[in-house]
């Protein structure tokens, strides 16, 4: 994996933000296509923002939040927007943004598959004159204007001391851990091992655990991902913890360990909150997660989306030096949360699930276990 690293050399607080969510619902919430339109006053006040998102598969957030979170922003905001997910597909990513500049788009919010696909569409967008931001992922060497995430080496931290708690809480000794890494390609997979080896290392070093199996799976594969822990449980069957990358790369590493009768006498951790991945906390079989409010980066993207449209300058709290270029690319960095079974009833007071999604069936007893009202 890339050894990059994005270093803060401003703090990055979460913005102050005066969106608020609309009511209405003008357009779909799922799909791969939605649009809306405000009064044709306000449409002639602000241009059009084009947002790509990168898939359904890598992790479930993309459709049910973020889409979501965007429309209601931008709605609020009365701005025109296009909002499409490119499914993992790089030559579909960049026909999508050449359709979106083509039919108007003046700002354009991506989330990059890799950093050669997303610095092509950047410098397309620039040379044509449309903003451009990076949302969640950052694009090597791209040169975007802004840049909306995350502390995403702070993810890896939270998930390498959610690992050594729950390995902890097991009383575990010289544990073998495996490290189910994310995507080569994406600079954030590169953040979170940063991360959570910062932590892991020293107790490899100090003979406290020992480094098992560490792989990288492409594109986040979840169902590549259960191939790959397979063949790491098959090679060290005696792994005593997981790091996962997210909460899909666990639930892939839960059902092998499932089909071996060691779910939940191996820690695995997770990130993203799904409702997949908290249902395995409740299960006990996923000893953590890492909570990101998703609403609150989509509005901090949207915000500055907004403000570029109406042909304005805003300014970021923070900014990343961009790894490969080495320029410094103005930036919102927001905080993560880590989430176990004490705390699962904090992601469903934040709105990001519902109840009703969470506490479905067998899970109805364990929410009230979890106190979740």
């Amino acid at each position: 994996m890339r050894k990059g690293i994005l270093s803060l050399t401003a703090s990055a607080a979460a913005l102050a933000l005066g969106l608020t969510a609309c009511g209405s619902d003008s357009g779909p919430t799922t799909g791969s296509t939605s649009s809306a339109s405000a009064s044709a006053s306000a449409s002639q006040k602000a241009g059009k923002i084009g947002v790509i998102l990168p898939d359904s598969k890598s992790s479930a957030r993309w459709e049910t939040a973020d889409r979501k979170y965007l429309e209601e922003a931008f709605k609020a905001a009365g701005v025109e927007y296009d909002i499409q997910n490119a499914q993992n597909d790089k030559t579909a990513f960049q026909t999508i943004a050449d359709q979106m500049i083509t039919n108007g788009a003046t700002v354009l919010m991506i989330v990059n598959l890799d950093s050669g696909t997303g610095k092509t569409v950047i410098d397309k967008a620039k040379s044509q004159g449309v903003a451009t931001i990076d949302y969640d992922r950052l694009t090597l060497n791209g040169g975007a204007a802004y840049y909306v995430s995350f502390d995403n080496t702070k993810v890896g931290t939270l998930q390498g001391e959610g690992l050594v708690k729950c390995l902890t809480d097991k009383k575990a000794e010289k544990p073998i851990v495996a490290e189910l890494n994310g995507s080569p390609t994406d600079n954030n997979a590169t953040l979170f091992k940063e991360g959570y080896d910062g932590v892991l290392k020293p107790k490899y070093d100090a003979g406290d655990y020992v480094k098992g199996p560490d792989q990288s799976v492409p594109d986040w594969d979840n169902t590549q991902a259960g191939t790959i822990f397979e063949q790491m449980l098959t090679s060290q069957p005696k792994i005593a913890g997981v790091l996962a990358a997210n909460d899909g790369l666990g639930n892939a590493a839960i059902t092998v360990l499932k089909k071996n009768n060691l779910n939940g006498k191996v820690p695995v951790t997770g990130q993203d909150a799904t409702v997949q991945g908290l249902q395995n906390i409740l299960n006990g079989d996923q000893c953590m997660t890492v909570y990101k409010a998703v609403k609150k980066e989509a509005e901090a993207g949207a915000k500055l989306a907004v403000a570029l449209a109406k042909g304005e300058k805003p300014t970021a709290s923070g900014k990343v030096t961009d790894p490969e270029s080495k320029q410094d690319v103005p930036a919102e960095l927001l905080d993560p949360q880590p989430i176990y079974l004490e705390n699962v009833k904090d992601v469903v007071a934040d709105g990001y699930v519902t109840k009703e999604e969470l506490c479905t069936g067998d899970f109805a007893a364990k929410c009230t276990e979890a106190g979740i009202q």
